[in-house]
């Protein structure tokens, strides 16, 4: 009697990788939200970020400083790179 063995078992760490790496690659965009820490000499600032990108580099990143609700925003477009800010706008 011969047996065959084949399962459904764990994949490696490598097609993991491959297979998340093929993933990012075919993405057109995504929105990624998360919170930011920043330590400066005695004090911590906390912001809400929020990052919304698109193939070929197109991007929009909120912050707000949950402190003070003092929000930012950074724009990249075929054009330039703004950052915005409630009084100011700048073009780098």
């Amino acid at each position: 009697m011969v047996m065959l063995v084949s399962g459904c078992g764990k994949k490696s760490t490598e097609n993991v990788i491959k297979e998340f790496t093929n993933k990012v690659n075919e993405t057109k965009g995504y929105i990624l939200k998360g919170n930011m820490e920043i330590y400066a000499e005695e004090e911590t600032f906390t912001y809400s970020i929020e990052v919304n990108f698109l193939k070929d580099y197109f991007y929009k990143v909120k912050m707000v400083n949950q402190t003070n609700n003092h929000e930012q925003i950074i724009l990249r477009n075929n054009d330039a790179v703004y950052v915005m800010t409630h009084k100011s706008t700048q073009l780098l």
